[in-house]
C-alpha cells in the first residue's frame, strides 16, 4: 500500500484566541511581550553555548603513539602524557612559558608528520613534541622541546607530584626518598659542595628523574637548566632568563607502566660500568687520620701510633686515610730517590695507606709556582678568555680558606703533568688509593663568567674523572655526573652527627639515590656523621649507624670506636667488620656483576619488587642488596622498634636474627630490634 503524505489545510485552522488578544493589547503590553522574547532568545543563545562547552572534553590529543600519547589540558594549559590502552595519565606538566587560557587549536603545524606536533604561541614560545626511538626495548619515548620567540621568555615546564612518586635528580643536604619531600629554590642544576652551598646540589646528579608510574624524564645534556623543587607539589625544569637557550628533554613510557620497567641506570649511551675495586678483606674498613699535622715527622708518628692502637684491639686491617693537608706536608718533605740513603719503611703497615689530592693550588703555594716555570699560566689553570692580543689570567676561587687556581682539565699538557705527580706521589708515599677532592663544581658559574662550551654546566666534573680514571682501580673522587660507567669510587657528602634528614636518616635515601644514578661503588661518610651534630659523640648514634654502614661497599670510620663508646661496642664493631667481609662483600661481587651487564643498581629501594603496591613508593628506611637481602635498621633515638616492610608479594623471607618466616608484600608491625640488633632478612 502506498501511504500519501498528510497535507495540513491551513484555510481551515481557525485563528488563535491569544492572537487576536495580541492585536488589542496597548502599545506597553506589546513592548513587555517583545522584551520577554529577547530574552528568551538570549537565554537559549547562552544555554547552547553552555551545552557546548560542557560537552567538549577539557582534553585533547595532540600526539599519539602506540602505548601512550600526549594531550592538552585547556583548564591549566598542561601537557598530560597517558599510557594506553587505559588512558592512566603517568605525568602532568604544568606549563609556566605560555598563557594557560590560550590552548593549541587542532589546526597543527607539523600535520604532513603524524610523528610529531608544532604549536606556536605568537610572540612567545614555540611547541614541538615528537615520537623519537626509544632509549630500550619495549619503551615508547617523545620528545619535548620548547624554542622561546623573545629573549626574555623564561621557559618552564613543572612536574606534578599528586599520585606520582619521583626519584633521581640531584643529591641535597637532607636527602630525601622520594624527592617529593625535598625543597630546593631555582638554581642552576651542577653539582656542588654541600659543606660551602648547604642550599644547593650535591656531588652526584643526574638529568634523570624516574617517576613511580613508570615515567622517565631525561634532559639533554646541553641544555642550560635550571632546577628548583617544591615540597608535595611539583619539580620545575626551567632555562635561564635572557638566553634565548630551547628547552628539551625526553619523556619515556612502558607498555606497564610501572617504574620498574624503567629502572636500569639512566647513562645508556655510556659503554658499561666497571667494577672499581677488587674487594678483599684488608680493604675495608677505612680509618681517617685526625692526628698531628704540623710537620712530616709528626704526621709518621700520627700514623704509627694509629696503627698501634688499631692492632692493640684487634682491628689491624683495612685502609689508613691521611687528608689532603696531611699528603701536602708528607709531599713537600719528600727526598728524590737517587738521594736517599735507605728506603723508608712502609708509613701505616700491616694496613694500607691512602693519600688525598684536589686540583686546586693555593696561589702562594711551591705547587703552583713551580707549574708556572713548567707550561705558563695559560694552559695548566682554568682562566678567563683574554680581550684580542691580551693574555690569559687565572681564574681565581676560595678553596678550603685560602685563594687558589683551579687545575685546566681541558689541556692536555696539564692533565699530564698532573696525573704524573699524583702517580710519583702515590709511589713515593707507599699509597695503595688516591682520593681527589673538589671534583665537582663550576668555577665559571660560580663567578658568572661565561665558560668555555666544553666546561659547561658539569662538563668540568665529566673531563676531570675520565682523567682520573686513568690512575687505576684504586681512585676515589668527590662527584659524579655522567661518570657512573668509570672504575671510580665516590665519596658521599659529609653527614651532621645527628638523626635528621642532614644526619642519619639521610643515610639510607643517600644509598639509593647513588645506586639508582649507577653510582652503585661509593665510600659513605664515617660512622657517626663528619658534621658537628647535637648527637656526637653519642654511642646510640655510632651503633644504629655502623649496623647500615656494615652492608654497604665501605665501612670508614672518623673517630675510633673506642674514643667514643664502652668495651661492648668495640665488640659489635668487629663482628661487624666480621660480617661485611663475610657476609656482605660476596654479595656485591655477586650484584656487581649484574649491574654491569643489565645496568641494574646494587641497591634498591623496596618497590623494585613491589612496583605495584603504593606502600613500597615512600619506604626510605629500607633497602635492598639485590633481590635476595632486606635491611631494615632503626634511625630514631630511643627506639628499639619498628615497622617493617616486606617486599615482593608471594615471597618468603627469613629473618636472620630469629630464624622466623614471613610472607612478602606485608607490614610486620612493632618488629622489635635491640639496641645491639639489626633486622636483616634473606630472600
Amino acid at each position: 500500500s502506498i501511504t500519501m503524505p498528510l497535507s495540513r489545510h491551513t484555510g481551515q485552522i481557525p485563528e488563535s484566541n491569544w492572537t487576536l488578544s495580541f492585536r488589542e493589547m496597548t502599545e506597553p503590553w506589546k513592548g513587555a511581550v517583545g522584551c520577554l522574547g529577547v530574552a528568551i532568545f538570549f537565554a537559549m543563545t547562552i544555554g547552547i553555548i553552555s551545552w557546548q562547552a560542557l560537552e567538549q572534553s577539557p582534553e585533547e590529543w595532540v600526539l599519539r603513539g602506540r602505548d601512550g600519547g600526549m594531550l592538552w589540558e585547556r583548564r591549566r594549559g598542561a601537557l598530560v602524557l597517558r599510557a594506553l590502552p587505559a588512558g592512566r595519565a603517568v605525568a602532568a606538566i604544568a606549563v609556566g612559558s605560555v598563557p594557560a587560557a590560550e590552548p593549541p587549536p587542532p589546526r597543527d603545524h607539523c600535520w604532513h608528520d603524524g610523528a610529531q606536533f608544532c604549536y606556536s604561541w605568537e610572540e612567545d614560545a614555540e611547541l614541538r613534541l615528537s615520537l623519537e626511538p626509544p632509549s630500550a626495548p619495549g619503551t615508547e619515548c617523545y620528545g619535548v622541546r620548547w624554542t622561546p620567540l623573545r629573549p626574555d621568555v623564561t621557559l618552564k615546564d613543572c612536574f606534578s607530584m599528586a599520585n606520582v612518586s619521583w626519584y633521581g635528580g640531584p643529591s641535597i643536604r637532607a636527602q630525601r626518598w622520594p624527592l617529593n619531600g625535598a625543597e630546593s629554590p631555582a638554581q642552576p642544576f651542577v653539582s656542588g659542595d654541600l659543606g660551602t652551598n648547604p642550599d644547593g646540589f650535591g656531588p652526584v646528579l643526574d638529568r634523570y628523574f624516574l617517576g613511580s608510574t613508570g615515567v622517565t624524564v631525561t634532559v639533554a645534556p646541553d641544555v642550560p637548566l635550571l632546577l628548583s623543587l617544591e615540597s608535595q607539589r611539583h619539580f620545575c625544569l626551567e632555562t635561564p632568563a635572557g638566553r634565548a637557550e630551547p628547552l628539551r628533554y625526553r619523556l619515556c613510557i612502558s607498555p606497564d607502566s610501572l617504574p620498574g620497567a624503567s629502572r636500569s641506570r639512566p647513562n645508556r649511551d655510556t659503554p658499561p660500568p666497571h667494577t672499581p675495586w677488587l674487594f678483599a678483606p684488608r680493604r675495608s674498613p677505612l680509618w681517617r687520620y685526625h692526628g698531628p699535622e704540623g710537620s712530616a715527622a709528626k704526621i709518621k708518628r700520627g700514623l704509627r701510633s694509629l696503627v698501634r692502637r688499631l692492632k692493640r684491639h684487634g682491628l689491624q686491617e683495612g685502609v689508613v686515610a691521611l687528608g689532603e693537608r696531611g699528603t701536602a706536608i708528607l709531599a713537600a718533605a719528600q727526598v728524590p730517590s737517587e738521594r736517599r740513603k735507605r728506603q723508608d719503611p712502609a708509613l701505616v703497615e700491616p694496613l694500607q695507606l691512602s693519600i688525598t689530592l684536589s686540583p686546586y693550588a693555593s696561589i702562594a703555594s711551591p705547587l703552583f709556582l713551580q707549574s708556572l716555570h713548567h707550561g705558563g699560566s695559560a694552559g695548566y689553570w682554568l682562566s678567563r678568555q683574554p680581550r684580542p692580543g691580551g693574555s690569559l689570567i687565572p681564574l681565581l676561587t676560595t678553596w678550603k680558606g685560602q685563594l687558589c687556581a683551579r687545575l685546566n682539565a681541558t689541556s692536555e699538557a696539564a692533565l699530564a703533568w698532573y696525573l704524573a705527580r699524583a702517580r710519583r706521589l702515590r709511589q713515593a708515599l707507599g699509597a695503595t688509593y688516591v682520593v681527589v677532592e673538589g671534583v665537582e663544581g663550576n668555577s665559571f658559574l660560580e663567578q658568572d663568567v661565561p665558560p668555555p662550551a666544553e666546561l659547561a654546566g658539569d662538563g668540568y666534573t665529566r673531563v676531570l674523572a675520565a682523567a682520573l680514571a686513568t690512575l687505576g682501580n684504586g681512585t676515589i673522587i668527590s662527584a659524579g655526573a655522567s661518570s657512573s660507567h668509570l672504575p671510580l669510587f665516590v665519596q658521599m657528602s659529609p653527614l651532621r652527627s645527628d638523626w635528621s634528614h642532614a644526619g642519619l636518616k639521610g643515610l639510607i635515601p643517600s644509598v639509593l639515590h647513588y645506586s639508582l644514578l649507577g653510582y652503585n661503588f661509593f665510600i659513605p661518610d664515617t660512622v657517626g656523621g663528619s658534621l658537628a651534630g647535637d648527637s656526637a659523640g653519642d654511642p646510640e648514634l655510632f651503633v644504629r649507624w655502623l649496623q647500615i654502614v656494615t652492608f654497604l661497599p665501605v665501612v670508614a670510620f672518623g673517630s675510633p670506636p673506642w674514643l667514643c663508646c664502652d668495651s661492648w661496642v668495640l665488640n659489635l664493631t668487629r663482628q661487624c667488620i666480621q660480617r661485611h667481609r663475610d657476609f656482605v662483600v660476596p654479595l656485591l661481587l655477586k650484584y656487581s656483576e649484574e649491574w654491569q651487564s643489565l645496568g641494574h643498581p646494587i641497591f634498591r629501594p623496596a618497590w623494585w619488587l613491589s612496583p605495584m603496591d603504593p606502600t613500597a613508593f615512600t619506604v626510605e628506611d629500607e633497602f635492598l642488596i639485590g633481590d635476595e637481602v632486606l635491611v631494615a635498621p632503626i634511625t630514631e633515638k630511643g627506639q628499639t622498634r619498628r615497622d617493617i616492610f616486606l617486599p615482593g608479594e608471594g615471597r618468603l623471607w627469613l629473618d636472620t636474627n630469629s630464624a622466623r618466616v614471613f610472607d612478602g608484600g606485608t607490614i610486620l608491625r612493632n618488629y622489635s630490634a635491640g639496641l645491639a640488633e639489626v633486622p636483616v632478612f634473606v630472600k
